[in-house]
């Protein structure tokens, strides 16, 4: 029996004529969507798509499938949303897992936006850890992650790259060299934190730092809090800054790149809520695009 994920793959295909443009719609891979769609042809009896064209086209035997198959997917839905009121839920649930140090900006800032969005929508905002919300995902515990990539094992939707600053209010000027840190003392958020990961990487710390400075604290804030009571640095990515604080150094390494994470949304690719997401990625990356001044370097958190 053909799947409702099969047929959404289908549909996608249909629309973009183009294997990997409907993968990326998809949030799943190229070989993944080809696979799937294959098997669902083996099934169907008949080929859905001509492949030999360039851009591929539907057969005639796919144009006459195309609208039972639209059909299939709209009375889908219509069970689903029958069974949400049953059970008492009248919107659509949409369960969202982003890292602490991405959620502290963007639910303030997208809460408006959300808000109008999606009205016919009951979003549920959770805050974890990375590999929390790598097994979340895992377990279809939520239906969407965000946070610091790469993430190689599931399909991932570039939202923004985010420069990370250095706060050091005991240096002068608005840039500091990469290697001047290490006349300074770090200071780190708890172990389990992806930005923890790519400080020590980028900065060449020891992960199992040993000092009189063994505090390691659990939110930015406390820890900018704690370097200008106490001396050294801490990185804090651009979107956390409040203010305009010459306090904040752009951080220079090499020919004149910036230290940057790639924030990206990863998904279980429940096929039914896609539309949702999609809204979801695109208002995020529609806050978060800015003309950056200099060429970036996006670190790896899990190196």
């Amino acid at each position: 029996m053909i799947s409702i994920q099969q047929i959404q793959y289908i549909i996608a295909l249909s629309e973009e004529l183009h294997f990997q443009k409907a993968a990326d719609k998809c949030y799943v891979t190229q070989p993944t969507l080809s696979m799937q769609i294959k098997k669902a042809e083996e099934v169907l009896g008949g080929l859905v798509f001509d492949r030999s064209r360039n851009p591929i086209q539907l057969t005639a035997f796919g144009l006459s499938m195309l609208p039972i198959l639209r059909d299939t997917i709209n009375e889908y839905n219509k069970i689903e949303s029958l069974s949400l009121k049953r059970r008492g839920i009248h919107k659509e649930e949409l369960k969202i897992a982003i890292i602490p140090t991405i959620s502290n900006y963007l639910l303030p800032d997208l809460f408006e936006n959300w808000r109008k969005i999606f009205k016919d929508v009951h979003i549920i905002v959770l805050e974890m850890k990375t590999e929390e919300i790598l097994s979340a995902i895992e377990n279809k515990k939520i239906d969407v992650g965000i946070l610091a990539g790469p993430i190689e094992k599931y399909p991932s939707t570039l939202l923004f790259n985010e420069e990370i600053k250095a706060y050091l209010p005991n240096r002068k000027g608005v840039s500091i060299n990469l290697n001047d840190l290490a006349d300074e003392h770090p200071w780190l958020l708890t172990k389990g934190n992806c930005l923890r990961t790519q400080m020590i990487n980028f900065c060449q710390l020891n992960d199992d730092l040993n000092s009189d400075w063994d505090y390691e604290g659990g939110n930015m804030s406390l820890l900018e809090r704690m370097v200008k009571l106490y001396g050294g640095y801490t990185l804090i990515p651009v979107n956390n800054i409040v203010s305009n604080d010459h306090d904040y150094k752009s951080i220079v390494s090499g020919s004149n790149q910036s230290p940057a994470r790639s924030i990206v949304g990863i998904t279980q690719n429940k096929s039914v809520k896609m539309e949702v997401i999609q809204k979801v990625f695109k208002s995020i990356q529609k806050a978060y695009t800015q003309d950056l001044e200099r060429e970036l370097k996006i670190l790896n958190w899990n190196v």
